[in-house]
């Protein structure tokens, strides 16, 4: 039903670059088929779909959390499921769970000293974090005492204790608020800074629209559209003119917006401006005042609808309307 859009970068500069990735469940459930994705180095790079998609699946099996029924390709330059390299990984699990009675400075210690980290590294490692992420004032408060934007900011933080290469973010502004939300991108974008590759899993596709470089979108357990969003939405790209006026009358129907009253708006199709000077310089010659003219295109979240069309529950987050 769907083709499979396998990317063209060179292996060497990726660090996650797998293809042909099946999962097959008890009774016979196929959660991943044939599944190819590429994540370039230094980059953030979205995973979306709807529920059931096999996201998560997927990223357990890069985590080595699931074993795969097939997988090819690589992790950071080494085969997919080589322990060495998982530690130089991040991860930060969905619906993560820290223990409640300790404070958030002990949590970074706790999991630092699991990844074998020496105190004195753990201690240094543990002070730029919490002011990375800004919770120093809150570093001797116990978990059970933080917000849930707290909590993802701590559990993101551990996940960085190592200094890893890549980070995978499963969910990680689920339940949070705006204002949490806003900290987290922020945060994502400088893990980028830094030179991490960052993998986020999420369904609140405008928050993903706003940080990511690349996008993959996962249906029915097969990667349908991969790339840059200004690449996937290119086709959609207009500008909305709004004149003075009834509507020219060499305008086609299908592309006036709205029309009669004070004044009337078209689209003209594409992304290049040099499309629209014979469209103003018309407007000019036939004395028409040109009130406003807009860029658009498709949001993410009109990309995914298109997409998968009735398949899953819609994510949250989006744009409504093209921009």
């Amino acid at each position: 039903m769907f083709e499979q859009v396998v990317p063209h970068a060179p292996a060497a500069a990726a660090a996650i670059d797998i293809r042909r990735v099946d999962k097959v469940y008890r009774g016979q459930v196929q959660a991943l088929n044939g599944v190819a994705v590429q994540v370039r180095r230094g980059e953030i790079f979205g995973l979306l779909g709807p529920n059931g998609a096999g996201k998560s699946t997927l990223v357990k099996i890069l985590t080595s959390i699931v074993a795969p029924t097939r997988v090819e390709g690589h992790l950071l330059g080494m085969p997919i499921g080589h322990k060495p390299t998982l530690a130089r990984v991040g991860y930060l699990p969905e619906h993560h769970r820290l223990p409640e009675y300790l404070t958030g400075a002990q949590v970074l210690d706790h999991y630092a000293a699991l990844s074998g980290m020496p105190r004195a590294a753990r201690h240094r490692r543990r002070a730029e974090l919490l002011d990375l992420v800004g919770m120093q004032e809150w570093a001797g408060k116990r978990v059970r005492q933080y917000s849930k934007g707290m909590r993802q900011r701590i559990g993101v933080a551990q996940a960085l204790m190592h200094d890893p290469d890549l980070v995978i973010l499963d969910e990680p502004t689920d339940g949070v608020d705006p204002v949490g939300r806003r900290g987290i991108r922020w945060l994502v974008q400088q893990l980028k800074e830094r030179g991490k590759t960052v993998l986020i899993n999420s369904h609140l596709l405008g928050e993903l629209e706003m940080v990511c470089d690349r996008v993959a979108i996962l249906v029915r357990g097969r990667v349908v559209r991969q790339g840059m969003v200004a690449e996937l939405t290119r086709d959609s790209c207009r500008y909305e003119v709004t004149v003075r006026g009834e509507g020219p009358a060499w305008v086609p129907a299908d592309r006036l917006l709205a029309a009669g009253g004070e004044a009337c708006r078209f689209t003209v199709p594409g992304a290049d401006p040099e499309d629209l000077q014979p469209i103003i310089d018309r407007l000019r010659r036939e004395a028409r005042t040109i009130i406003a003219i807009a860029p658009l295109r498709e949001s993410l979240e009109d990309l995914f609808m298109r997409t998968v069309g009735g398949e899953g529950e819609v994510p949250a987050g989006g744009g409504g309307r093209g921009r």
